[in-house]
C-alpha cells in the first residue's frame, strides 16, 4: 500500500510541475507540508495561492530551459 501511495505521489508531483518539491528542497521543509499550506491557503483566500503556484511553475520551467544552453567550453 505504501508503494502505491508513493507512486501516486510521484506521478502527481511530476504532473504538477514539481513546485512543492523544489520549494521543499530549497527551504529544507517537507514537500507535503508545503502542499498542505497551498491547499489550506487556497481555501482561506479563495484561490489566490493558485496564481502564485502557477507563476512559480512558470519560472521553474523557464529556468530549466535557460540552463540547457551549452557554452564553448562544453566541447
Amino acid at each position: 500500500m505504501a508503494d502505491l501511495v508513493k507512486a501516486i505521489q510521484n506521478f502527481f508531483e511530476k504532473q504538477a510541475f514539481g513546485v512543492c518539491a523544489v520549494l521543499g528542497e530549497k527551504m529544507g521543509i517537507a514537500s507535503s507540508s508545503i502542499r498542505l499550506f497551498f491547499i489550506y491557503a487556497s481555501f482561506l483566500t479563495f484561490g489566490s495561492p493558485i496564481i502564485i503556484y502557477l507563476s512559480i511553475a512558470f519560472i521553474l520551467n523557464m529556468r530549466s530551459h535557460i540552463r540547457k544552453r551549452s557554452t564553448i567550453w562544453d566541447y
